[in-house]
């Protein structure tokens, strides 16, 4: 199974330049994951709580690179619920006016 959150949109605080250390801002963070799904063990991958563990994790840490974000959130994700091959982007879209600014692995 694949398993796409998208469009996980909240505010935090992100970035380098000074007024991104004071004021939140709007980010939006997408993950993909893959896992086995067996009926017979009712074996599945809470995504809720996986969305849940990206929103704690970005507003309690308060990065100053998406880049340390990304690394971050991967080992927790992986720790936590024992995920590979995660696919995670994380967007600014009100940083700059003309485009959308974002990173992933």
């Amino acid at each position: 199974m694949k398993v796409y959150i998208e469009q996980l949109t909240f505010k935090t605080i992100i970035g380098i330049l000074p007024f991104e250390r004071v004021k939140k801002q709007k980010v939006i963070v997408d993950v993909i994951f893959k896992y086995t799904f067996s009926k017979r063990t009712d074996d599945f991958i809470d995504y809720s709580k996986v969305s849940s563990l990206v929103k704690k994790t970005m507003k309690k840490k308060k990065f100053l690179l998406i880049e340390d974000a990304i690394l971050t959130l991967e080992k927790k994700i992986y720790k936590k619920f024992n995920l590979h091959n995660l696919q995670i982007k994380i967007s600014k879209p009100n940083i700059l006016k003309d485009c959308l600014v974002s990173v992933s692995n």
